[in-house]
């Protein structure tokens, strides 16, 4: 148990049943009344964010979470097979539960959320860049870079992203996972 004063961001509560991230909090000393603290909550599955205000000193249920590394090795029916890099363990985890998963290819290391208690899996993240090749796209015309114009671009893996024009078949770029966008050439 864990009161008002322990939060800190990226805590993870237990709110009826339901798991949720400390995204921000203010502790409020209002100069009538007694003290609260405003906090904007994640839902863990949802990904919603709420707003919620506490008594101060009131007693909250918290969860102990890890964050674990774990190998991309393959996908199949069951889901995205994972291995634990430390204990060689392989689990099966639904795609939908992995943030950024059309850019997984073999060998990546994700960070994974588990449950410490159950040894649940909560969810998982790619790292925030890549680096994928690019297998197709069109042609770009010679100096047509005046404008901000993209184009589609099959990757690596079969994932499509939009990149600039001067963007060619074959060269290595950096994708931001968290929206699918095109950062810059790898270096």
């Amino acid at each position: 148990m864990a009161t008002t004063a322990d939060f800190k961001n990226g805590m993870c509560l237990d709110i009826d049943g339901q798991y949720f991230f400390i995204v921000e909090f203010l502790h409020v000393k209002p100069g009538k009344g007694p003290a609260f603290v405003r906090t904007k909550l994640k839902n863990v599955t949802t990904g919603r964010v709420i707003d919620k205000t506490w008594n101060s000193g009131v007693k909250v249920e918290e969860v102990r979470i890890e964050r674990r590394p774990y190998q991309f090795l393959y996908k199949d029916d069951m889901g995205c097979n994972l291995m634990n890099t430390e204990t060689f363990e392989q689990v099966s985890v639904q795609e939908d539960l992995i943030n950024g998963a059309t850019f997984m290819k073999e060998g990546d290391i994700l960070e994974v959320v588990v449950h410490a208690q159950s040894e649940t899996i909560l969810f998982a993240d790619m790292p925030t860049h890549v680096v994928m090749e690019v297998t197709y796209t069109e042609p770009g015309l010679k100096g047509d870079t005046a404008t901000n114009t993209l184009k589609p671009a099959t990757m690596e893996n079969g994932a499509t992203v939009r990149v600039p024009l001067f963007i060619t078949t074959g060269e290595k770029i950096k994708i931001d996972t968290r929206d699918g966008s095109y950062v810059e050439r790898a270096k």
